[in-house]
């Protein structure tokens, strides 16, 4: 468990990008997210804009710029889709706020720990769309667990592949 803890000053710094990444990543994210499931329908498994809040809350190591950055994207992604607005914007609030807390306690430089941060996160994501969804709102929650397993495989691997990418983008001193 001592691989897992940041004990040195290089781990516990805020990691920087261009400003013009903070713009364009997102907005890339939602415009795929939103085109996406017109091509491939049912078998989209990816959620993008979520993906992007867990991997700038982790690397930021910011509460706050996780959950104001979960809450834009969240809602940005409602306003593209059919249901109601705010679902995702709870769901993504609640997730940057959560990826950014832990990214202060642990090490997220490891992709085996980022592949199981992001699993997670896309369960608990899952989770609180359907608590929303049926408890608040009273709808039908129209989804099978084991969908939601393989979303949450899928953003795991996509996560896997794009975190190394974006890590190139940040500034270097």
């Amino acid at each position: 468990m001592p691989t897992l803890i940041s004990d040195y000053r290089r781990d516990l710094e805020i990691r920087r990008y261009p400003t013009y990444i903070y713009f364009l990543v997102p907005l890339a994210a939602l415009v795929i997210q939103a085109w996406l499931p017109r091509v491939l329908g049912r078998f989209m498994y990816m959620d993008l804009p979520l993906l992007i809040t867990i991997y700038f809350a982790l690397n930021r190591r910011s509460p706050i710029h996780g959950t104001v950055l979960g809450a834009i994207l969240g809602m940005a992604q409602d306003g593209l889709t059919q249901g109601a607005i705010g679902i995702h914007g709870i769901a993504n609030t609640v997730v940057g706020f959560l990826a950014a807390s832990v990214g202060i306690r642990v090490v997220v430089e490891n992709n085996v720990i980022r592949m199981m941060m992001n699993f997670m996160l896309t369960l608990l994501s899952s989770g609180i769309v359907a608590v929303v969804v049926r408890v608040l709102l009273g709808l039908d929650w129209h989804s099978n667990w084991m969908d939601e397993l393989l979303r949450a495989a899928g953003n795991s691997v996509i996560g896997a592949v794009m975190f190394p990418l974006l890590d190139r983008t940040q500034n270097r001193d």
